[in-house]
């Protein structure tokens, strides 16, 4: 970035939450724009978040059905979830557990494909996400308590074809999908 970046940055002069929730908060900035003139601006604030491309030695993919409350629907997607504080210095740890936990299966081997910030206007999310290879049904599942999901494993071929239709509306998944199609395919 250039100058222009000084010039266009809000400087935060005090910072809140309003709400706390399972899972993220609402935060509260007071800021003052470049120009002098000051307000408040809201956010959701939540932990760093992995996502895994879970591939099976036979180059299937292990995807979970998911309900999302937001949009009143099943997904289906990718396993994902927050970063725990003890895994913050090792990502690959934290997407090797969201993949046991969420799908029972554990991977020989993790691969990053790339970090996002997938609503920076409206919120401070990361989301980091991997390749998993070599996935085999090896561990138990262990849901929160706010988790409803169904794991299968699907062709890889399919799996594209559902995001390229748009079949499949997952954010995080059509992210890992696509860049592990401009990675590797």
């Amino acid at each position: 970035m250039d100058d222009s970046a000084d010039e266009l940055a809000w400087e935060t002069l005090d910072t809140d939450i309003d709400y706390r929730c399972p899972g993220f908060d609402v935060r509260r900035d007071e800021v003052r724009f470049p120009d002098g003139e000051t307000d408040g601006y809201h956010y959701v604030d939540e932990s760093p978040a992995v996502v895994v491309l879970p591939l099976t030695p036979d180059g299937d993919a292990v995807v979970i059905d998911e309900w999302r409350q937001a949009v009143g629907r099943v997904n289906r997607g990718l396993p994902a979830g927050s970063v725990e504080p003890e895994d913050a210095d090792d990502l690959e740890r934290a997407a090797a557990r969201e993949l046991a936990e969420e799908t029972g299966y554990e991977a020989d081997s993790f691969e990053r494909l790339t970090t996002v910030e997938p609503t920076n206007g409206i919120a401070d999310s990361v989301h980091h996400h991997f390749l998993a290879t070599g996935c085999e049904p090896t561990a138990e599942r262990d849901l929160d308590h706010n988790e409803s999901i169904a794991v299968e494993t699907v062709p890889y071929d399919d799996l594209l074809e559902a995001v390229v239709d748009e079949g499949l509306r997952d954010g995080r998944t059509v992210t890992a999908v696509l860049w592990y199609e401009l990675l590797h395919r």
